[in-house]
């Protein structure tokens, strides 16, 4: 299991979901998508880091859910009604991510996708696979692995 698959990013699979967070743009690989639900308020989990909103009954399993706001360190609105959970499956798990909106489905060609930047940080590399440049705002593409911790469940059994 690897954090980051460049091959990925860069458009082997040729459509992204773009969501949106504190007005800036997201996309996600599609393949990555399960469903996409309205926010419903969700159970605390005591002593789970900030970025985990608690947990929800999704079908009778019970789904953690991760403000990717708070994920990648950017201010986070409070979750409301028009907030969007896109269950995404990631380290053999299902989550819900918490985003503000859901855009559009992008689809996209190998060349259309750019390196991310070098700012001396190797965690950057490791949460964004690749940047889009579409009518002139930066679509940032989310590796879901890097997203959701793959000790994650270590972690909330452990902090429960």
């Amino acid at each position: 299991m690897t954090d980051h698959n460049p091959n990925q990013a860069k458009g082997q699979g040729s459509e992204l979901l773009s969501v949106r967070v504190n007005d800036q743009d997201f996309a996600i690989d599609i393949m990555s998508v399960r469903e996409i639900r309205g926010w419903t308020p969700s159970t605390p989990l005591p002593h789970a880091p900030a970025y985990i909103k608690g947990m929800v009954n999704l079908r009778g399993t019970v789904m953690t859910i991760i403000s990717l706001a708070e994920r990648l360190r950017i201010p986070a609105a409070e979750p409301n009604a028009s907030s969007v959970v896109v269950v995404v499956e990631g380290h053999g798990r299902m989550v819900g991510v918490l985003v503000d909106a859901v855009s559009d489905i992008i689809n996209i060609d190998p060349s259309m996708v750019q390196e991310p930047p070098n700012v001396g940080s190797t965690s950057v590399g490791k949460v964004v696979n690749g940047l889009l440049t579409l009518e002139g705002r930066i679509v940032s593409i989310i590796g879901i692995d890097a997203i959701i911790p793959q000790d994650m469940m270590d972690e909330t059994v452990l902090a429960a």
